[in-house]
């Protein structure tokens, strides 16, 4: 079977990072959250050749969703020319209040009011196949009640949002955070997995489980 790659497009006023996964020479692709400019992340990807299948947020905060429903028009609008399914939203089930209120979601705060009604609410140990692909949703409470990560086993990839970061941790000071919550769930949900296991944070660069057990000065 073709090997799983990832790309990566960092959007938005805080750098956030958009990530899309396929099987190398496939054309369908899963994206990883939607900062900003949907159209935008629409339009590069299908200029190199590929189609989006699913979105996948990790968390409902403002610089993650903000492109989801221009994405989402857009890949439909698409998909109904070509006569293909429409693109699904994925989100945790525990994020669903958050990406209804522009207030906890703090993008009302940022004045630019954003919601997002995911068409799938998954929940942890949850199994979603879209692309060719296979990954398991982990409910990693802390940064926000409905975080989650997106475990593809088969490529040693985790997409974790603001859960985890390089030597550090998402912030727990917004609506629904919890540091003790955060804490647990890094240590209890994702420190089990290989050490090899590469993670791709929502903001900044690559990291894996065995270096964050070692250095990661919020978790060791």
């Amino acid at each position: 079977m073709a090997e799983i790659k990832i790309g990566r497009m960092v959007l938005g006023v805080y750098g956030t990072n958009c990530y899309f996964l396929y099987r190398q020479g496939g054309r369908d692709a899963v994206v990883i959250d939607a900062p900003d400019q949907g159209k935008h992340i629409y339009e590069t990807l299908e200029k190199n050749g590929f189609r989006v299948a699913a979105v996948l947020l990790t968390h409902g905060h403002f610089d993650h969703i903000w492109g989801v429903e221009e994405l989402r028009d857009t890949a439909n609008r698409k998909a109904q020319e070509l006569g293909a399914e429409p693109v699904k939203v994925y989100a945790c089930e525990a994020e669903r209040e958050l990406l209804h209120d522009a207030r906890q979601n703090v993008s009302g705060p940022m004045h630019r009011p954003c919601t997002v009604d995911a068409d799938v609410y998954v929940s942890d140990g949850d199994r979603i196949e879209a692309a060719g692909l296979s990954c398991r949703v982990i409910a990693t409470p802390g940064h926000t009640a409905g975080c989650c990560c997106y475990y593809f086993e088969e490529a040693g990839y985790l997409l974790c949002g603001d859960t985890l970061f390089l030597e550090s941790v998402g912030r727990t000071d917004f609506p629904t955070g919890s540091m003790g919550e955060l804490v647990r769930s890094a240590k209890e949900k994702l420190f089990v997995l290989p050490d090899d296991t590469k993670v791709y944070p929502g903001h900044g660069d690559s990291t894996t489980i065995g270096h964050e057990k070692k250095y990661n000065p919020f978790l060791v």
